[in-house]
Parts: structure tokens; sequence; C-alpha cells
């Protein structure tokens, strides 16, 4: 019996060395890092994805400054969003991986590119608010010269805005690639849904710079004859946006004082919607200064 015993102790015995060396298999498998980020029905992925989708809703409805400053107040949310999923443990934990520091950098870089654009911009709406605030004056006035010196001015500025648009081409040019050895997965979607934000942000700022840069109110010939009568009623969306369209400065000097306060009640609702557009355009701002700053703790912390 004790020779039975020493045999099934034996037995015993020479079962755990080969789990042993099966150990490190099963713990790799499980650091998988695709299975390391919120699957498809997270709430923040399932968020941004709606967020996003309403932009895309906003961008085919009526231009106006309103509906500029929602597009630039949805724009910022969809961007607190992906802040909320870049401060995801488990989002960080996939992103530090080194076969993801390329794409890390190639953010980095499309972040600093709007960054640096918004902050221009930032700088151009002041001056346009400025400039359209002394062409008030010189309205009120009824001061010729000094009307088209402004106009000049709005004109050269509102031309800078719209170039603004050429520095946002080569963002959101990234790859969609898996690891050795993965499958398209989670870790792409991730790709995928900073992709989709990287383009609702161009599209958003074009229709912010093209819609500035287009408007009538901003262009050098408005101060000099022409009219914005019934033949602007017909142009198009994209033609700039519908406040700045809306004032007829021709033939000042002859209209009526009753009609140059009405001119100048026009000018000051468009100003009011110019400063409207210049604190949405600062809070869009900052969020994309908080998302990169995000992608930056990604590497750094």
């Amino acid at each position: 019996m004790a020779t039975k015993m020493v045999t099934s102790f034996r037995r015993s015995l020479s079962f755990p060395n080969p789990p042993s060396h099966n150990v490190p298999k099963p713990q790799k498998t499980l650091h998988v890092r695709s299975t390391s980020l919120p699957c498809r029905s997270h709430p923040i992925i399932s968020q941004l994805r709606d967020e996003i989708s309403e932009l895309h809703s906003w961008s085919a409805a009526v231009s106006s400054s309103a509906w500029l400053c929602d597009g630039l107040r949805r724009l910022k949310i969809v961007h607190e969003s992906l802040d909320d999923l870049l401060h995801l443990p488990q989002t960080r934990d996939t992103l530090r991986g080194g076969e993801y520091s390329d794409l890390i950098e190639k953010l980095l870089d499309d972040f600093l590119r709007f960054v640096d654009v918004y902050g221009m911009f930032q700088t151009l709406v002041l001056q346009l608010k400025e400039e359209y605030s002394a062409m008030q004056i010189a309205v009120r006035r009824k001061d010729d010269l000094k009307i088209v010196a402004h106009s000049k001015n709005l004109n050269k500025i509102a031309k800078k805005i719209g170039k603004l648009s050429s520095n946002l081409v080569s963002i959101g040019k990234l790859s969609i690639f898996s690891p050795a050895g993965e499958s398209y997965d989670e870790e792409a979607e991730l790709v995928e849904i900073v992709k989709d934000v990287l383009k609702v942000t161009v599209i958003v700022s074009n229709f912010l710079f093209g819609g500035i840069s287009m408007s009538p109110a901003f262009r050098k010939q408005w101060c000099v004859g022409l009219s914005f009568g019934r033949k602007t009623k017909n142009v198009r969306v994209e033609g700039g946006i519908r406040e700045f369209r809306e004032i007829n400065l021709e033939n000042l000097r002859k209209k009526a004082e009753e009609e140059v306060k009405m001119v100048s009640k026009k000018m000051h609702e468009t100003e009011d919607c110019i400063l409207e557009i210049e604190n949405s355009g600062e809070r869009a701002f900052r969020s994309l200064i908080n998302t990169r700053v995000s992608l930056l703790n990604v590497l750094t912390q």
C-alpha cells in the first residue's frame, strides 16, 4: 500500500510540469491589444458615431450665422467625446503600443495643424470684427472714402480666411492596418472613428472659412455701386452666410437719413453675428487644443 501511495504521489507531481510551460501562452492571448479597447457597443464609441452622423446631416442645412455657430457647437461636442475616449485606460494602453507610434505622431501633426489654423482664424475674425465696426462709423457719416478703404481691408481679411482651408488638405490621411497576426477589429475601428472625426472637422472648417470669405458683405465691390437686392436672392448657399448678403450700400449719399439708420441697424446685427461666430470658433478652438493635449499625454504619461 505504501508503494501505491508513492506511485500515485509521483503521478500527482508529474502534472504541474507541462502546464508550467504553457503558462505564458494564455497570458499572451489575454494581453492582445484588440481586446483592450472599448467594444463596438461602448457608449463613447456609439455616442461619437451619432454625433458625427448629426454633423453630416447639419452640413446639408441652410447657411446662416446661427447654422454655422450650431455646427461649431456640434464640432466641439464631437471633440469632447473623442477626448473622453482618449482618456480611457484601455485606449491609452492600446495606443502606447510601439506599432502605433507612427499613427500617434500623424494624429499629433493633424491636430497641431487644426490648432494653428483655428488660432489664425481667431486672429483674422477679430480683425474682421474691428474693421466692420469701423465701417459702420463711416456708413453713419456717409464717408465714401473711408467706406472704400474699410471695404478693401475687409476683402483682404476675408480672402485670408478663405485661404485657411488650403492648410487642411493633407489632414486625415491615416492608414488602417492590423499588427502581425491580428485581424481587423476594435483597433481598426478606433482608427476609423478618429478618421471620421478628422473628416467632419475639415468639413465644418471649410464651411466656416468659405462661408465668411464668399460673403458679399466682405467683398470690396459692395461699397462701389453693387446692388444686393434682387440679384442676390438667387445666390446659392455656398455663396456665403445669409446675414452677410443682406446689406445694400448702393448710392449711400443719396439715401435719406432714415434709410441710413436702417442700414446701420442691419450692419449692427451683422456685427453681432460676427461676434457669435468668433465666440463659437474660440470654443471649438479650445476643444481642439484639449484633444491634442490628450493625444500627447498618451505618449508621455
